[in-house]
């Protein structure tokens, strides 16, 4: 099927997820173990302290265009994004790197072959608990509509409290998973009370359209996609429980390159203001979009019409509302232990972003 072809073709830097149901225990087990390992790596000096680490200076020009800016990016958003505002060409290489979700481009990234991405509001919550070697740098903010819990057309489920005992398809520590546990939790329901089935988007689909699972947790362009071609209906979507919240999400040893770090100050401001040139220009942005993906324009029409990002001040508001969720995650036993999401917050390039109109 084109849309498997599309997320697992040639060019894609892809970390592959299990198809089996992972049971809670088991990813509690894992969890832990990218802890513990994510602190002997610290230990070994591979890790920073964002209150302590010092900010290096900005290098010339000269320097900065030698410098290869590591970019990780779904589906071609941000690289797409970019060139519809005309703003890809930038005074350092760009690299780009396409994962199909969030939380594997944050190992990518904490492993240093990342130098930033673009992910939404859960993958940072798993990061910080697993001591990722990553800082959310910049935030924006989107609809909350394209977060949606869909059922197959013909599915008798009609309300989110059906899904008891039901198998649900979603990607691990995605933004998918932070709206399935509110969504459960608004209706007085945990993730013990359903399967979770753990899958990537492409093999989500291949489950979700053979009846494997009886729901599936999604985003756009997936979520455009998937209705245009199955008619697939929405159980219920990110209103009154999401935050819309998606991150720029860079690497400590990015950050503490003076060289790196220049070009990352630039880049997080090409990012906003191609996100404001967005709403502006819809069929420019679809288009872009659409050409860099090879997705039908009607599926990137439909997600850009839905509402854009936009870039927000990465404040103390944005930062409770992600503690609120990661709190939620633990209380709910999804994350093994409680942290403080303030740690995993860099606000070094908060005066550039603020000039951004």
């Amino acid at each position: 099927m084109f849309f498997r072809a599309l997320l697992c073709g040639p060019g894609s830097a892809l970390l592959s997820e299990s198809d089996d149901t992972v049971h809670r225990r088991e990813f509690l087990a894992a969890l832990a173990l990218t802890t513990t390992t994510a602190g002997l790596l610290a230990a070994c000096g591979r890790g920073t302290d964002a209150a302590t680490a010092p900010v290096p200076p900005p290098v010339g020009d000269d320097e900065l265009r030698r410098v290869r800016l590591r970019v990780g990016d779904q589906k071609g958003n941000s690289q797409s994004l970019l060139r519809s505002a005309g703003l890809d060409r930038a005074p350092y290489a760009i690299e780009w790197a396409t994962f199909t979700s969030g939380p594997p481009l944050l190992e990518a990234a904490s492993a240093g072959a990342v130098d930033i991405g673009g992910v939404g509001n859960t993958p940072p919550l798993f990061a910080a608990a697993a001591k990722r070697n990553v800082k959310v740098v910049s935030a924006s903010k989107g609809n909350v509509t394209s977060d949606a819990l869909i059922v197959p057309r013909d599915s008798p489920l009609r309300r989110v409290e059906d899904l008891r005992g039901k198998k649900i398809a979603l990607a691990r520590g995605s933004s998918a998973h932070g709206q399935v546990l509110l969504s459960l939790r608004k209706v007085g329901l945990t993730p013990d009370d359903v399967q979770l089935v753990i899958l990537q988007p492409a093999d989500a689909l291949g489950a979700f359209n053979g009846g494997e699972v009886d729901a599936w947790a999604i985003w756009d362009p997936y979520f455009a996609q998937v209705q245009l071609e199955t008619g697939a209906k929405v159980l219920t979507d990110g209103t009154g429980v999401a935050n819309g919240l998606d991150f720029q999400v860079a690497s400590d040893a990015a950050l503490a390159d003076a060289a790196k770090n220049t070009a990352l100050a630039d880049y997080v401001v090409r990012v906003a203001q191609a996100q404001l040139y967005s709403d502006s220009h819809r069929e420019e942005r679809a288009r872009a979009w659409a050409e860099d993906t090879g997705l039908p324009i009607e599926v990137t029409r439909r997600a850009t019409d839905a509402g854009p990002n936009l870039p927000i001040p990465l404040d103390e508001s944005v930062v409770r509302s992600s503690q609120e969720l990661a709190d939620a995650f633990v209380q709910a036993g999804e994350i093994p232990r409680k942290f403080d999401f303030a740690d995993f917050v860099d606000t070094r390039f908060a005066q550039r972003l603020a000039a951004v109109r």
